[in-house]
């Protein structure tokens, strides 16, 4: 059931694996207070795996949405009258356009944990950024999504 009217959603949360990583920071938090005795060696426990699991699920916690006329990408909110077209990128095309092919005063979103993004130009003469580099799961969905709800798209 999805709460939002929002023709795309997406939450960029972190993989699996670093729930696992955050478990074991504990366990090495732990084990550096295991000489101070049992009591401290189960508060490192706690308070490292807990830090750790904070910091996964805010770096995992961006979303990109597209609502109304607008693209809500992180912190970022542009009309969708600002963008162009957009372009799928596969794993080797969007690792090769956050690398040898990236401007520097491009938006990017980017989460290193997913392999597959969306690039979309910026059309807004007024916007010296060329481009969005989007990290997304669900690239030619999100692609359809603002292709969809662009408003005047000239087609």
């Amino acid at each position: 059931m999805q709460l939002s009217a929002a023709p795309y959603e997406e939450r960029l949360t972190a993989p699996r694996t670093w729930w696992l990583i955050s478990f074991l920071v504990g366990v090495s938090m732990a084990l550096i207070l295991l000489p101070f005795g049992t009591l401290p060696m189960l508060g490192g426990l706690a308070g490292g795996t807990a830090v750790a699991a904070v910091a996964a699920s805010s770096y995992g916690a961006v979303r990109i949405r597209v609502v109304g006329d607008s693209l809500i990408a992180g912190e970022a909110k542009i009309p969708l009258a600002a963008l162009g077209d957009s372009e799928v990128l596969d794993a080797d095309e969007a690792r090769a356009w956050r690398t040898h092919k990236a401007d520097p005063r491009a938006f990017l979103l980017l989460r290193a944990y997913i392999p597959t993004a969306l690039r979309v130009k910026v059309t807004d003469p007024e916007d010296p950024t060329p481009y969005l580099y989007l990290s997304t799961r669900e690239p030619e969905r999100l692609a359809e999504a603002l292709k969809t709800t662009k408003p005047g798209k000239p087609e």
